[in-house]
């Protein structure tokens, strides 16, 4: 077996089996407790083809995506299929206790849920952008998982499904609101990085050459501030209302109101200076958010 890259697990009964438990009660969704795993596979990097959510506690650095975490204190994660969770020195953690919750997609099939689930962008965060729960809230969210676990338990009939989906439905809704809590108790670190925004919005903009190449994209700027494009933006929504895309309209705009006044740059020199490929692009951003044309802008000035 290559260890050198990520091993692609596909199913819920071929992580049981990776990690030395019983098979799972239902094909497409499994919960296990983290104390009860071992691991000596000796692998440190898996893909999973499923959704899994987990809550843990007292755990050892790991690796979500290219993001380092420590897990000492409890706290929730979340993964969507296709992401890369990796481990440290070959295997899981000691000491670690929580549980995790894998969801196949066939699970969600031809329910509301299928849909909604792809709505909630924590699903695509990092592990630096992970969930602190309080006590109250940890309180809450394993009484959730207590409830999917006796379902999970018991046997299967018509009703499991719909049970359980019901419980999955509660569950990352409170995830969502525990997630605008956290954005809002981390004031000060957020208003820290509105400004780092700010900033690297500034510098991008105001060079020309490199302006002159294309836009600034939402992944530069997420990955200039080492983070993942779908916290920025939710982030800066809950605090701006505007959406990191939003929000480079905004600065775009502005320099372009600053060209239109202060210049005699034609309107496709601007277009093509701020870095669009297309001067009617430029166009239409620039009337959607100003309700005027460029030059209907720049005779409101003469």
């Amino acid at each position: 077996m290559d260890h050198t890259k990520p091993y692609r697990i596909k199913s819920i009964a071929e992580i049981h089996r990776l990690m030395n438990l019983p098979k799972p009660h239902h094909p497409l969704i499994g919960i296990i407790d983290l104390k009860n795993l071992r691991n000596d596979t000796g692998i440190n990097a898996v893909i999973s083809d499923f959704y899994v959510v987990s809550l843990k506690r007292g755990c050892d650095k790991l690796f979500y995506g290219q993001q380092k975490y420590d897990f000492d204190e409890g706290l929730m994660a979340f993964m969507s299929p296709g992401q890369v969770l990796r481990g440290e020195d070959n295997g899981v953690p000691h000491h670690l206790d929580g549980w995790m919750l894998f969801i196949h997609p066939d699970f969600l099939w031809n329910t509301t849920l299928a849909k909604k689930i792809k709505q909630y962008e924590y699903f695509g965060y990092s592990a630096n952008e992970a969930l602190f729960l309080s006590d109250k809230e940890e309180t809450v969210i394993n009484g959730i998982v207590n409830n999917i676990r006796e379902e999970y338990h018991a046997n299967i009939d018509k009703f499991s499904q719909d049970v359980i989906i019901a419980q999955l439905d509660v569950l990352f809704t409170y995830a969502q609101r525990f997630y605008e809590r956290q954005f809002i108790t981390r004031k000060i670190t957020n208003s820290k990085t509105l400004e780092r925004v700010e900033d690297v919005l500034t510098t991008y903009i105001n060079d020309e050459e490199r302006l002159s190449e294309g836009l600034p994209t939402v992944q530069y700027i997420a990955e200039t501030l080492h983070m993942s494009a779908k916290y920025l933006s939710s982030m800066l929504k809950q605090h701006t209302g505007l959406t990191t895309q939003q929000l480079i309209h905004e600065k775009l705009i502005d320099k372009a109101k600053e060209k239109l006044s202060t210049t005699e740059l034609s309107v496709s020199e601007i277009a093509y200076a701020l870095g669009f490929e297309h001067s009617q692009s430029f166009n239409k951003l620039f009337k959607a958010k100003t309700k005027q044309s460029p030059l209907e802008f720049r005779q409101s000035f003469n």
